[in-house]
């Protein structure tokens, strides 16, 4: 597509002279009439090819002349001008400039503008006062009639895209002057500033031969189509197989598909499917969504609201005025206001289902409505690599890197040095735990291991289990078995040492009296002065749990 903006009579009868371009192009201008004196007017040419996509009707004056196509990525807007020289009056450069903004105004925001043409405008290569529209890359000095087209472009957020490319110097010019042979930059090609990443380059060719003084000059721009959204097609509905656990729709549906076997029809297997399908849907119900949206509730509330919005949307869109801006603007008010209440009434609602189960001590409907408010869960695997940290891909070699790894872990030797048992500080030994134990106690815990089913097997050996499949077995040479009731002792002895170790020089802690000579809970008795002692505690032990314990917050601290 082509815009031109000089004598129109001179540049139009070249044209028809020429075959070639006539057959190929749509000229589409604006200008005086044949027997009027022609001055200056506007204009396009088009491609045969492009002209179902422009909206009808192209209007425009001498100066200004508009064309709007339908594109991949949206209307696309182009504005050819021609303004006024540097010697015409201030009262022609005011109208041509309120006619253009005029022009710019009509064109919403979110549409693609570009403006073509000879704007008879110099605008320096001063970058610093005007860095939202001129480059590094201007020409000359600015002159009145640049400031005007800078301003204009700085209210509006527009760009004079010449001067955003670093082409040759005689790339960037397009006029030179008769008298001084100077090369000046007055054809521009301007676009919004948000579309500036898309234009690949603008470039003057002096070889074009238009037979007019100015040199074509060339912007070409790559439009990234528009992303298309597609309605989501409604899925087939599924049975709720989270109900099969309730013993009395079981016992409905044993009931349920014999009456549906027997009145089962004779024709294809789908239709034999169809009917048993009613038989179960009936019984079981269909899976809702895993996470229950407040939207489907609400739907017949929300649908006449947001049909209202939609409709005060198009008015706007077609012809943006203040009116339909209110309008809009009102209606998406009252949408949010009742989604607000819709999402409101339905975790109420939930809420007080979780609540009734709860008082009902239905373990497995609380359950169930929990899992509607949070969701799915999510499992979250991390990547396993190997001791080298390659990352390692594929099921059997993953279980293999895992049934390694604990291999490893269990058959390590655990050795103690000599410096750490020196730094140990050692416990009090208390004397009456020291005896022997009598006939009638090794009697109960024989009858104790038997019970428990102890295994006296020396060798012990375990297995990974990872993604429902399970390694082979390896032997474990360290660690007590699963259940061994020495396990929380000697946890509860190293965390003691622990403990002892890092927080031996604090002071923080609690004293008690105790003594064990019997009557525990007889508080006279720890009023005595003998047989009473003494005891401070810092921790509190329990299984594989630890309590500090002390009198004021800052020492926990």
């Amino acid at each position: 597509m082509l815009s031109w903006s000089a004598n129109l009579g001179n540049f139009r009868q070249n044209l028809t002279q020429t075959g070639e371009i006539s057959q190929r192009r749509d000229f589409r201008r604006e200008g005086q009439e044949l027997h009027e004196r022609r001055l200056y007017g506007v204009g396009f040419a088009v491609r045969n090819s492009l002209l179902s996509t422009i909206e009808s009707p192209s209007s425009g004056t001498l100066r200004v002349l508009s064309l709007r196509l339908t594109t991949s990525s949206g209307p696309a807007n182009f504005l050819s001008v021609y303004a006024p020289t540097l010697c015409s009056t201030a009262e022609a450069k005011d109208q041509f400039y309120e006619e253009l903004e005029a022009k710019i105004r009509q064109i919403p925001a979110k549409e693609h503008l570009f403006l073509l043409g000879d704007f008879n405008a110099r605008v320096g290569a001063d970058h610093d006062p005007w860095p939202r529209c001129i480059g590094h890359f201007g020409v000359g000095n600015i002159n009145e009639n640049g400031q005007r087209l800078l301003e204009l472009c700085s209210f509006h957020e527009l760009c004079l895209t010449n001067t955003f490319f670093a082409t040759k110097l005689h790339h960037r010019v397009s006029w030179r002057h008769p008298r001084s042979r100077h090369w000046h930059q007055l054809d521009f090609v301007i676009t919004r500033r948000t579309l500036l990443n898309h234009v690949l380059v603008t470039r003057s060719y002096h070889s074009a031969n238009c037979d007019i003084d100015h040199s074509l000059v060339v912007r070409k721009v790559r439009l990234l189509p528009r992303r298309l959204y597609h309605s989501k097609q409604k899925p087939r509905p599924r049975i709720n197989t989270f109900r099969i656990n309730n013993p009395e729709l079981r016992e409905h549906f044993a009931r349920a598909i014999d009456v549906a076997l027997e009145g089962c029809p004779t024709g294809s297997a789908t239709e034999r499917w169809n009917h048993i399908r009613k038989a179960v849907f009936q019984t079981f119900g269909k899976r809702e969504r895993k996470s229950a949206d407040w939207f489907e509730p609400g739907v017949a509330e929300l649908e006449p609201t947001i049909a209202a919005k939609r409709a005060a949307l198009l008015p706007h869109k077609n012809d943006p005025s203040t009116k339909t801006l209110a309008a809009l603007r009102a209606a998406r008010s009252n949408t949010h206001r009742i989604a607000r209440r819709c999402a409101n009434n339905y975790w109420s609602s939930l809420c007080q289902d979780i609540q009734l189960f709860a008082d009902m001590v239905n373990v497995w409907g609380m359950y169930e409505s929990l899992k509607k408010a949070f969701g799915p869960s999510t499992i979250k695997t991390g990547p396993i690599k190997s001791a080298k940290g390659v990352l390692i891909k594929g099921r059997s070699k993953q279980m293999k890197r895992w049934a390694k790894h604990f291999q490893e872990l269990y058959s390590r030797e655990t050795t103690v040095s000599n410096t750490a048992l020196e730094r140990t500080h050692p416990l009090l030994t208390m004397g009456e735990l020291d005896a022997p134990p009598t006939i009638e106690e090794l009697r109960k815990e024989a009858v104790a291991g038997e019970m428990l089913g102890a295994e006296t097997a020396p060798d012990m050996s375990g297995t990974v289990q990872f993604d429902g499949s399970c390694s082979e077995p390896f032997p474990i040479r360290n660690g007590v078995k699963q259940g061994c009731v020495l396990a929380p002792t000697l946890f509860g002895i190293f965390f003691s040492l622990l403990l002892s170790h890092a927080f031996g020089d604090s002071d923080d802690g609690i004293f008690i009296h105790t003594r064990s000579d019997g009557g525990l809970f007889n508080l006279a008795r720890l009023q005595a002065k003998t047989k009473v002692r003494k005891v401070f505690i810092r921790e509190l032990l329990f299984a594989d749990d630890a309590a500090l314990a002390t009198h004021t917050e800052a020492g926990l601290q």
